[in-house]
């Protein structure tokens, strides 16, 4: 297991690059009790992992996989769960919303997942293990008419099945899925694992309409996910630069348009403790930006969080006038206390 070591060369450089002043405070830790309204981790009573929030009605509902890992297993997640909350600080518990085997043609893997809202439905984008008619990950889609499940298959087939991108050299390149809606009414996909797919959705949004691309992105590993602010679209990431550490970051670029072209920003924050994966996700809550990811030092009644039990955290994240994304802190405080002015 991976665990923060100061003052090291290595730490010193990742603090100067992400320009921060101090390491993190070490999060709570143990039962659900642990952490106070606002603190890290925000959900302490179960593994959580790939967090992705979207707005709905004065709250904010974000889903997650459920992290069940035991010794031997490097990731089991067999379900995906949804928690809500009117102030980013106190969140309700609403249950499970879908298992991988709700996609009759599914056969296992919760993998990263979002929800986005179109004409009052709410559509589940999610990565799973395809059976053997089409072997390896794929994205499905789900549908319901609440925020909080159930979900329930809305194609009853893969939207993007691995034999239709044959450019990478490995079989689970379609994960980690994540839509946007343009100002034109377009709905674009984007996932991918170290090729970085788009393809536009049809109106109905379970469609693709019109062929897979491939987006060059720096340093892109995984986890996409898409905003607009002030005109520009922002693609933050799980990226790999290995002058960093080998371990994933949370890297950005920036485009004129949702379909690019993409240019790299930068790093938004290093790794996640004692997790080699760390997943983005941004969202805009009553004039607030926010910034959602994972890492693995939760302990759970003396079982220790690492890479297939992981926890989901929540910091600022600020635009700066330029365009860019200021330098994101890993901390222990989280959003418990004020954003900056």
């Amino acid at each position: 297991m991976r665990t923060c070591i100061k003052n090291t060369a290595l730490h010193m450089a990742i603090c100067a690059a992400l320009a921060v002043t101090a390491c993190a405070e070490a999060p709570p830790s143990g039962s659900a009790s642990a952490s106070a309204p606002g603190f890290n981790p925000i959900i302490t009573d179960r593994f959580t992992a790939d967090p992705a929030p979207i707005v709905h009605d004065g709250r904010v509902y974000l889903y997650v996989g459920h992290d069940e890992a035991g010794p031997e297993d490097m990731f089991r997640i067999t379900e995906w769960l949804v928690y809500s909350s009117d102030d980013m600080r106190n969140w309700q518990a609403h249950g499970p919303v879908m298992q991988p085997t709700d996609f009759a043609w599914a056969i296992r893997d919760a993998w990263a997942s979002e929800v986005q809202e179109h004409d009052g439905r709410f559509y589940f984008y999610t990565a799973v293990e395809h059976d053997d008619t089409h072997p390896g990950k794929a994205i499905g889609v789900a549908v319901s008419d609440s925020p909080t499940g159930p979900f329930v298959d809305a194609r009853g087939s893969a939207l993007v099945s691995n034999d239709m991108t044959t450019q990478a050299d490995h079989s689970w390149d379609d994960i980690d899925p994540t839509v946007f809606i343009d100002e034109d009414g377009a709905a674009w996909l984007y996932w991918g694992n170290g090729l970085l797919y788009y393809a536009r959705l049809a109106d109905n949004m379970i469609e693709l309409d019109g062929p897979i691309r491939i987006a060059p992105v720096l340093h892109f590993e995984e986890g996409p996910w898409l905003h607009r602010h002030d005109d520009i679209y922002y693609l933050t990431y799980a990226g790999i630069d290995p002058a960093v550490s080998p371990d994933e970051q949370i890297h950005y670029s920036t485009a004129p348009a949702i379909t690019g072209p993409w240019t790299y920003r930068g790093m938004l924050t290093g790794p996640a403790t004692n997790s080699f994966t760390i997943h983005p996700a941004t969202v805009e809550f009553e004039g607030q930006w926010y910034l959602f990811y994972h890492d693995g030092t939760l302990t759970i009644d003396g079982v220790e969080g690492g890479l297939g039990r992981r926890a989901v955290r929540v910091e600022y994240l600020y635009h700066e006038p330029d365009g860019s994304l200021r330098a994101v802190e890993q901390t222990g405080r989280g959003i418990s206390v004020p954003p900056q002015d």
